[in-house]
């Protein structure tokens, strides 16, 4: 299988199903290491007049320090392999390689890594970065049954380069 480009402005979506049921990875790559993490939390949309992704991750996640020290992100869509991306989002990338574990194979598109298992998958350049505030919840609850240990997640807007099919 192979990626191939799609027109962002016709390219067709349900992100209720692909990112909150069927989940996605985010990956990025720091000092040659290439580290991914499964998310069921994210966006898609227009911001600033370009077409975005926004994701969130833990502080504590090694996918956020690799997030951190490039230009580019991608987040890649699936179809199945729940088991697999179980695994790639319940252990860390710093303790081994949890992505020859599943089986996954990487591969580059646009030059960022994604994985031939995926069925879409789009390039971010990183626009912003923040991290949630407790002070600026406006519904309490929500850290009540969240974030009780304070670690709140970072927040990543990207701009949408790229987005890529897997035929």
């Amino acid at each position: 299988m192979s990626y191939r480009k799609v027109d962002a402005a016709t390219y067709a979506m349900k992100p209720f199903e692909a990112i909150g049921k069927k989940w996605t990875l985010i990956t990025a790559e720091k000092d040659g290491v290439v580290n991914t993490m499964t998310a069921s939390w994210g966006g898609v949309g227009v911001l600033w007049g370009k077409n975005v992704v926004t994701v969130y991750i833990r502080p504590q996640r090694y996918t956020r320090e690799c997030v951190d020290a490039g230009d580019f992100f991608t987040v890649t869509l699936f179809d199945g392999h729940q088991k697999e991306l179980s695994v790639l989002g319940s252990k860390s990338g710093r303790d081994g390689d949890k992505i020859g574990e599943v089986g996954f194979h990487m591969e580059r598109v646009d030059g960022q890594p994604t994985f031939a298992e995926g069925k879409t998958a789009i390039v971010c350049r990183k626009l912003y970065r923040d991290q949630f505030k407790p002070e600026n919840f406006a519904a309490p609850e929500i850290i009540d049954a969240l974030y009780p240990t304070g670690y709140f997640h970072y927040i990543y807007i990207g701009e949408i380069v790229g987005i890529f099919e897997n035929e």
